[in-house]
């Protein structure tokens, strides 16, 4: 807090919090819930490392932003955005300063 007030920053405050892996910016981290996809579909991602709970980041984005490339466990994974909408996540916080 007085960091803040001695250097004049503010924190800059997110206007929407994202409830769909598609709405992560680049490098954003979330924690992997609800899947509203069809069965064969949501099996198929989970036997990719797409399982709720998990951690995902989004690692890398085509120029024209779609497909992006998510980075679960270790594994990358190319998704375009109509399948990720589907995909709910919570938000991770902000990492602390020096992690």
């Amino acid at each position: 807090m007085i960091f803040n007030f001695i250097f004049g920053r503010r924190k800059k405050q997110r206007k929407h919090r994202a409830s769909a892996l598609a709405d992560l910016q680049l490098g954003e981290s979330a924690i992997l819930g609800d899947m509203e996809l069809a069965l064969p579909v949501a099996e198929h991602l989970m036997n990719l490392g797409f399982v709720p709970g998990l951690e995902v980041t989004v690692a890398r984005s085509s120029p024209g932003g779609d497909p992006r490339v998510y980075r679960v466990e270790g594994i990358e994974v190319a998704m375009r955005r109509d399948l990720s909408r589907h995909i709910h996540v919570e938000l991770l916080g902000a990492p602390a300063f020096g992690d």
